[in-house]
């Protein structure tokens, strides 16, 4: 059973199938698909496709994507529907969330300002006679 789940689950993920066909390729009904499914993992498969479809919204956004082509490349009919469920999910609307996640990325082969270790800014800020050699510091 946990196996034929977890190929359901996979299958929700990578295609675009109806609930009804992820549950026949599960072997199941598809209400006892959704009871299972919803015991072992904790949300319907609905809910998981909404979740997944909203994590994938997210990455496009933040690479800078315009929210109306994520909207329809996610499968949503209407941009408004995509944005309102977004803006529940999330907090704030997909453009904003696009700005505020592109203003994190950082330049390839540095560390963003809120990931870079404090010691080593701290130790920035001295002046360079404090430490006898590399290792000491």
């Amino acid at each position: 059973m946990l196996a034929q789940l977890c190929h359901a689950r996979a299958l929700l993920d990578a295609e675009d199938l109806s609930i009804p066909d992820v549950a026949r390729a599960a072997g199941m009904s598809p209400y006892h698909f959704i009871r299972r499914f919803e015991e072992l993992f904790g949300t319907t498969p609905h809910q998981h496709r909404i979740a997944a479809r909203i994590d994938r919204a997210k990455q496009l956004l933040a690479r800078g994507a315009p929210v109306t082509d994520v909207c329809f490349e996610l499968g949503w009919s209407s941009v408004g529907t995509f944005s309102a469920l977004f803006k529940r999910r999330v907090g704030e609307s997909p453009s904003t969330y696009g700005r505020r996640a592109r203003a994190l990325v950082a330049v390839p082969g540095t560390l963003p300002l809120p990931l870079f270790p404090g010691c080593l800014s701290l130790m920035g800020l001295l002046p360079a006679h404090a430490f006898r050699s590399f290792r000491e510091a």
